[in-house]
């Protein structure tokens, strides 16, 4: 095999909120991440509340009257 051909291989450590979560190999020391595995609502069972509020309302305030009628 060639020689420095590979990338440095590391015991990758993932960080999420500031704690170590797990390690995995990887070809950069630590990653930081948002959102894993323990924290997701899919995998832990627990709705988590995401701020939508005022997207509908936003919407319907934005498109409503003659807004279309313009656009022709």
């Amino acid at each position: 095999m060639k020689d420095k051909t590979h990338p440095k291989f590391y015991n990758c450590k993932v960080f999420h909120n500031g704690e170590v979560v797990m390690e995995v190999g990887s070809t950069s020391p630590e990653l930081h991440v948002e959102v894993w595995s323990g924290s997701h609502p899919f995998f832990t069972g627990k709705q988590a509340f995401v701020d939508a509020a005022g997207r509908v309302e936003k919407f319907q305030r934005k498109f409503q009257g003659n807004y279309f009628k313009g656009k022709k």
